[in-house]
């Protein structure tokens, strides 16, 4: 009997682990697709991953001949920080975001924020150009990843929060990408904070949307389950 609950136990952890990935489709496919493109670009020579990546971006140039293809292909490989700590904060965000919404409408939420941010961006980029303060040659700069998207989902996040912690979080999220613009004056920064307005502006997507987030009443549940355990 001792080795038959031996046994159960991984088999009830990984039916735990596939309900929680088949609650948000649409996070872990990505997530999947993410680790395999960083695979690549890991086991190629330099000059292959950045013909790779170059064909993939999303800059001036390739938004002008073929803006479907790259906006689609730009999101599907990580520019820094790594497969580990994407992994981490699609959990914390997309996950909740995708269960909450739906899977349409978190895809919709993603693909208004990549989108919007990138011709919001590159828009920017493209003034710079035209007036001097950017060379010619910035229309073939690298603009790829997927941190629109995830700077859009972590601001539609604010309508799932009760208030007041609402307008704390939502303070969070203006003020990271804010200082971001103040910080940097580029147009990648420019992009995020873009598409974290983006995200607030798609409120309507998250109306009727069952649930709210207490992250007081969470975090008093769990220090009380510690303490019985």
């Amino acid at each position: 009997m001792e080795f038959a609950r031996t046994e159960s136990q991984p088999g009830r952890l990984a039916q735990a682990a596939w309900r929680y990935v088949r609650r948000a489709p649409g996070t872990f496919v990505w997530l999947a697709i993410l680790f395999v493109t960083t695979l690549i670009i890991r086991h190629v020579d330099p000059g292959v991953a950045d013909h790779i990546l170059e064909k993939r971006s999303t800059n001036l140039h390739y938004l002008a001949v073929e803006p479907v293809r790259v906006l689609f292909t730009s999101a599907l490989w990580i520019a820094g920080g790594g497969w580990y700590f994407y992994f981490a904060l699609y959990n914390i965000f997309h996950v909740p975001a995708e269960r909450w919404l739906g899977t349409a409408r978190w895809l919709a939420v993603v693909a208004i924020a990549h989108v919007g941010a990138t011709y919001i961006s590159e828009g920017v980029l493209y003034w710079a150009i035209r007036h001097g303060h950017a060379p010619e040659s910035a229309k073939y700069t690298l603009d790829y990843g997927v941190s629109y998207a995830l700077a859009g989902i972590e601001a539609v996040l604010t309508y799932l929060i009760v208030r007041p912690w609402r307008y704390l979080y939502l303070a969070g999220v203006l003020l990271f990408y804010g200082l971001g613009v103040i910080q940097s004056r580029d147009f990648t920064s420019i992009g995020h904070f873009s598409a974290a307005l983006l995200g607030l502006a798609c409120y309507p997507l998250t109306r009727g949307r069952p649930g709210a987030f207490d992250p007081v009443a969470t975090a008093e549940a769990i220090w009380g389950r510690l303490r019985r355990s």
